[in-house]
């Protein structure tokens, strides 16, 4: 009789001990994703990926930088499952190395390019061939991605380009390391103004948009999301999801443009 009052109690306290696991204990064996994707990513896929997760029974982990940086992880052997960029050239660059799954391959949403400044800034610009940028800084500089290397930066010297202004403004950037770097020197008054995309400018109430770029002064900004070579199965469900109907208005919400089929 003794024994068996033991076991029963053992039992009791193993249920409790189980019960009182926290959720990431209890849901250690849930099927895991690893997704890479750009900075500018990181409120939307946040929100979305929660909610997938409740729908799917998957758990997402989320690591955000500059498509450069995560592109080249991806080469030197990161286990990623997803990557999504914030633009062509980086996806391109792992599909030619052949690390991606080519017919995984999708462009998802696509975005705008504005000039942002402090939200107390009273810099009003007309963006247009020639327009007096260099002089709006005074004797700042202009913050934005390193064109070398993050999209954004990228975005923002065709652009330059294409207006007539970059020879003289080329000297007088702050190259940061991703567009999240680039409008937080904004938001914080350390630069009068920066170029970063329309969704960065909406999730800070420290900047406000000043102007915005047209579309035809730079390539059209998309967003290319493809699953890793030997990803999890459930990558491309993750995908398919996100390009999915029902959570567009949730791209939409975020600033993020539909794109056109």
């Amino acid at each position: 009789m003794k024994l068996t009052t033991r076991r029963f109690v053992a039992a009791v306290s193993a249920l409790i001990t189980l019960l009182a696991l926290p959720a990431d204990a209890q849901d250690a064996k849930r099927p895991e994703l690893l997704v890479f994707a750009a900075a500018s990513l990181t409120n939307v896929l946040g929100e979305l990926s929660k909610a997938y997760e409740q729908q799917a029974g998957v758990t997402v982990k989320l690591s955000f930088a500059a498509s450069s940086v995560l592109a080249r992880q991806v080469e030197a052997g990161g286990k990623a499952d997803v990557f999504i960029s914030a633009d062509q050239e980086w996806m391109d660059y792992l599909q030619q190395r052949d690390l991606i799954e080519k017919a995984s391959r999708r462009n998802l949403v696509g975005n705008r390019l504005v000039l942002i400044a402090p939200a107390d800034s009273k810099v009003e610009l007309k963006i247009a061939p020639g327009f007096p940028l260099i002089a709006a800084l005074g004797g700042g500089r202009l913050s934005t991605g390193d064109p070398d290397t993050v999209p954004v930066g990228r975005y923002a010297r065709s652009a330059l380009v294409s207006l007539g202004v970059w020879d003289e403004i080329q000297d007088r950037l702050v190259r940061a390391e991703n567009v999240r770097s680039a409008m937080m020197f904004v938001s914080r008054g350390e630069s009068p103004l920066g170029i970063v995309y329309t969704t960065d400018a909406l999730v800070d109430s420290k900047v406000r948009i000043v102007d915005t770029f047209p579309e035809n002064t730079h390539a059209p900004i998309t967003y290319p999301g493809a699953s890793i070579k030997g990803a999890r199965a459930e990558a491309i469900a993750y995908l398919n999801y996100l390009a999915s109907t029902p959570v567009s208005e949730t791209w939409r919400r975020f600033g993020f443009l539909e794109l056109k089929k």
